[in-house]
Order: structure tokens, then sequence, then C-alpha cells
């Protein structure tokens, strides 16, 4: 399945469907959908079996929470984060490749602002996004560069382990849920006692893992994580979300100290083919600390914060979007459906082909400018 196409991101096995590959973003079926193919409830449960291989907790997950995460690799071939869940009463398999190349941050093409993110020697950095957006890919490639350069401990927590990093300057301690630590808090509470200088978090599902994580930043530690959000705004409403209402302004201040950076990014059609990520970066000056103090407000917005500090190596998504427009990397219409603001990507789009096509805007030959007199 995997050497069927270039670009296989992900393996589906679904009953009533034959076992289907993902390809840049769209599936396909493997090998093909004659009734043969079909996937059987048996077949899914059999392959299940298989993948739980006999650990007891992601029996006891799948039958109680209707969902367990693993790991399964073929040595020398590939290796998988595996989502087994339950579906319309039937055992259902998504299993996403994980790359074995350590991604460099040349490679991803990061922009020169990660060069001085990866530079903070304190305080959390979120990289957020979708399912499946590469925010583990972008952190692999930063935590890689640190490793080339820095000679510090290196702590991560990860649900499963997806690129293992060679010790070079650093020393990295890898661990995995369920095989090395038993929840993420338990892991984070554990890992200050580790001697670290960057935490890595694979994700901060609740309030535990946020307030220990915000307490390893104000005490000196580097903390990278991810969160399910889209943008900046979304993401610090999220943190604010975990905690109550009585707690909102103290949490509002801890972030207000210890917030690098929060980077969102997302995966859209590229011309010729493939993917390339976009995506929107909010650092820490004095404008997103009061924004972070006081909330957003009209033109206070962090998008707005954003905007202005364009020189700083910032961006919103919809000047990424334009930006990739300019140099072609994507599409008009694409860069119009994932527009933020219409009306703003819209003037930035016309703006830029005036740049890209002058000869568009020239007076046809053959016409006369004249005064209103003539």
């Amino acid at each position: 399945m995997i050497e069927s196409a270039d670009g296989v991101s992900d393996l589906f096995f679904v009953v009533g469907k034959p076992p289907q590959v993902e390809v840049f973003g769209k599936l396909k079926a493997y090998p093909d959908d004659s009734p043969a193919a079909m996937l059987s409830p048996n077949k899914t449960e059999e392959l299940s079996v298989f993948l739980m291989n006999g650990v007891e907790r992601l029996h006891r997950d799948l039958a109680t929470l209707g969902a367990c995460d693993c790991s399964y690799a073929i040595p020398g071939f590939a290796r998988f984060r595996v989502n087994i869940f339950k579906q319309n009463g039937n055992h259902a398999i998504v299993m996403r490749k994980l790359n074995s190349a350590i991604p460099t941050m040349e490679k991803l093409g990061l922009q020169p602002v990660f060069s001085e993110i990866i530079k903070e020697k304190n305080g959390i950095i979120f990289v957020t996004g979708a399912t499946g957006s590469g925010k583990t890919t972008t952190l692999a490639a930063m935590l890689n560069e640190l490793n080339q350069t820095q000679e510090f401990h290196i702590v991560t927590l990860e649900d499963p382990i997806e690129f293992m990093h060679p010790h070079a300057k650093a020393t990295f301690s890898q661990r995995e849920l369920g095989r090395d630590f038993s929840e993420f808090a338990q892991g984070l509470r554990s890992a200050l006692r580790q001697a670290p200088k960057v935490i890595l978090v694979g994700e901060i599902r609740d309030r535990e893992t946020m307030e220990i994580a915000l307490t390893a930043a104000e005490t000196g530690h580097v903390v990278y994580s991810t969160l399910h959000t889209i943008n900046a705004g979304q993401s610090i409403n999220r943190i604010l979300g975990m905690f109550t209402k009585d707690e909102e302004q103290q949490v509002r201040e801890r972030l207000a100290d210890t917030l690098r950076y929060i980077v969102s990014q997302r995966l859209i059609s590229k011309v010729g083919g493939g993917r390339i990520m976009i995506n929107e970066i909010l650092g820490s000056n004095l404008r997103t600390r009061e924004t972070l103090l006081l909330g957003e407000s009209d033109g206070k917005t962090f998008a707005d914060i954003i905007e202005a500090s364009n020189p700083y190596g910032w961006q919103t998504f919809d000047q990424a979007l334009i930006d990739a427009f300019s140099k072609g990397l994507i599409t008009e219409e694409t860069a119009r459906i994932f527009a933020t603001s219409k009306s703003k990507v819209s003037h930035g789009l016309d703006a830029a082909k005036k740049i890209l096509r002058p000869e568009d805007n020239a007076i046809p030959s053959g016409f006369k400018l004249m005064s209103h007199g003539g």
C-alpha cells in the first residue's frame, strides 16, 4: 500500500470499503473497488487485534473509550502511528505513515524567523493546527537544529514517538505514552527532575498538563508543544478554556510572561501537485503581552499585531497566502478559498498581479487618453 503511489500519508481500513491510501490529501482504493477487496467486520477486527499485540491498556481503552492509539513498525521499511476505533459497531483503523528521515528547517523551507524561535532560553512555544497539518514535522526540524548546535538535555513526551533523534551535540531522552509514562501530566512532572533545557510535550490535552507546562516555562525551561487550534486567538482561548473563570486573569498573566511564539499551520494544494505548508506566526512583544492580559478588542486583535510586526518575520495566514501566490506556489483560487479575510486577500492578490503582470495594466494600443473637456 505504501509503495502504490508517491505521497502516501495514511492507510484506512473501514468495513464496507476496500483498504484505502491517502495520497496528497485524497483517498484512493487499494488495490481496487471490486467486491472481493471490500473489508468485512471480521477482517478489520483481526487486523485490530494484531496491531494491539496483546497490550492490555489498548484493549481497555478501545472497550471503554471507543478508541486507542499505538504504534507499529515494519523493521527497515516504515513506522506508523495507529488509531483503532469503533464505528457503527465495527472496528476501523487509520495508520499514519511516519517519516524516518529527520527533517531539517532548510528542507522544510521554514522562514528565517524559525532560527530566532529556537534561540529562546525559556518560555512556551506552540505549534498548532489540525490533525495532519505537519505540526510534529515542524517541531522535529526545530529540535534537530538544536541537536546539531546545542550541548544540552532534550526530553520529549510523545504519543507515539514519531521521529527517532540520534544523539548529536544534544542528548535526547524520548519517552512514549503508555510505554515509558502513563499520562502527559505525570511524564511532564518527572521531566522537571531530569535536568532538561528543552521539553517537548507532544500535545497538551488538559488543565493539569498545561499547569505544569506553565510552571516549567516559568522555571527556566523551554517547552515546545502542540494544540489542535487554527490560529493564535483560538489557541489562547483554548488555553483559557482549560481553567475556571476565577483563574482566567492569573492564567493571562502567566501567559503574558511565558508565551514566546504561536506558529499555526495548514497544508494546502500546491501548483503542480503535492501540498505546501502555509503558516501564521505570532511572537511576543509589548502589544502581544498587553492583549494577552486584557483580551482582544477593536484594533487590538492578534491578527492586527501580527500584521504590524511583519518586518520581524511574523505573518498572518492571509499574508502567507498572498506571498505564496506571488511566488507561483498556489493558485489565486486556492488563496481565496483559504483566506481568513476575503477582502484583504482579494486586495493583496490584485496588488500582486499588478507586480507580476504589469502589461495587464497597460493602456490597450489604439486607445488614447482624453481629458473630460476633449
